[in-house]
């Protein structure tokens, strides 16, 4: 049975480590940014059906995918233990005298107490202002497109597993692969996937999938809690078995994260930064996941529709183009896709949210370098590319 605590959390608003290597970009002129580090596991055997560099296609768009589960990970959608030998060994790697002081947050029904920092937002924290340039020597968060045009697709909460219960007639039609093959057959389209690793680890075969199919997969935390309510060590464990349950299921290790609701700090950005991912967010959001569905709320799918509208009609009027919250949680949230895709795609270059900042890698293992435009056959690969993984300035 899936479990419903996404739709509370979200009604209430995805180690070992190799030896450090300094990176060459600057934070300024004057300071390198704070070192990072390539994580590995422990006792991990490769990954199995999986590529071994971009696929350009062509792409598996069978219908259903296997179900076995990955073992040895935390209980699904609960905060993980922090004793453990791994989240401990995880946690002894990281520098915590460049980690910002900030405070362990507090939420109810409302929102945030207090709900700011003040005026002067000592910690960059994006649930008071937006604040997407960190104050500590790290990059500043992708949040946008920089070109006019530019559509970043991503889509949060994956992979979106089978239903065993009640629901499952109507949600499993829209359980992957379904969104997945349907960005297949549209153009090979693809997209940000930022994966709750509770999810990978009981739907592994999907992660596969959208792996082989050349989507961008990233880091969307363990059991999806506002990060900033979380103390360090819950979320090196946040991070940990979501980076490992990606690495077990793929063969790769993101270099790309997304803090559930937006919701992250500086104490935030540099524990996740140390362990090897940068902070991307978001300009415009959807709100698909609100609407009326498991998990979801009761936002009319109108309110959504006109969200969509409003971007295709104000398209020639922007100056930049825009990274876009949408969600795989659901049949309401795939079906917008399904929906709206078509049309976006006449009006916008819907690239990944990555792809539109040229990010080529994205993961640790420097094999994977993805193209920057929704290239479909090995016989549109570029000849060669400038490659930019995530520890460059944009």
């Amino acid at each position: 049975m899936k479990l419903s605590f996404l739709g509370a959390v979200l009604a209430g608003a995805q180690l070992v480590f190799a030896a450090p290597t300094k990176t060459t970009a600057t934070a300024s002129s004057t300071s390198d940014y704070i070192a990072q580090f390539s994580p590995i596991f422990p006792s991990m055997a490769p990954a199995s059906g999986v590529v071994s560099s971009y696929n350009y296609g062509p792409y598996d768009t069978a219908t259903t995918l296997p179900t076995t589960t990955l073992s040895g990970y935390p209980s699904p959608w609960a905060s993980p233990d922090t004793k453990s030998n791994e989240v401990q060994d995880a946690y002894n790697k990281i520098d915590w005298s460049l980690v910002p002081k900030a405070p362990v947050r507090k939420q109810n029904s409302k929102g945030f107490v207090p709900d700011t920092d003040g005026s002067k937002d000592p910690y960059c924290w994006w649930s008071d202002t937006n604040c997407v340039t960190p104050k500590i020597r790290i990059p500043q968060d992708i949040y946008q497109c920089p070109t006019k045009g530019d559509w970043g697709l991503s889509y949060d909460d994956g992979p979106f597993n089978r239903y065993t219960d009640e629901n499952a007639a109507v949600e499993n039609p829209y359980a992957e692969p379904a969104l997945y093959n349907f960005l297949a057959e549209h153009n090979n389209q693809k997209a940000n996937l930022f994966y709750i690793g509770s999810n990978v680890a009981t739907y592994p075969a999907a992660a596969k999938r959208a792996f082989n199919d050349g989507h961008y997969i990233c880091v969307h935390t363990w059991s999806h809690p506002a990060m900033t309510t979380v103390t360090n060590a819950q979320a090196v464990a946040e991070f940990y078995w979501s980076l490992k349950a990606i690495k077990e299921a793929t063969g790769v290790t993101p270099k790309c994260w997304r803090p559930p609701q937006g919701d992250v700090d500086d104490r935030i950005r540099s524990i996740a930064w140390q362990m090897g991912m940068r902070t991307v967010l978001w300009d415009e959001d959807s709100n698909d996941w609100a609407m009326p569905a498991p998990g979801g709320g009761d936002l009319p799918e109108s309110t959504v529709d006109g969200y969509f509208k409003g971007w295709i009609a104000d398209a020639d009027k922007q100056t930049h183009g825009h990274i876009v919250l949408e969600h795989e949680l659901n049949s309401a949230t795939v079906n917008m896709t399904m929906k709206w895709l078509p049309t976006l795609q006449k009006v916008f270059n819907v690239v990944p949210a990555l792809a539109c900042n040229n990010v080529t890698q994205p993961y640790w293992e420097t094999q994977y370098v993805y193209p920057t435009t929704n290239s479909a056959t090995v016989d549109n690969a570029p000849a060669s590319t400038t490659d930019i993984d995530l520890s460059t300035p944009l």
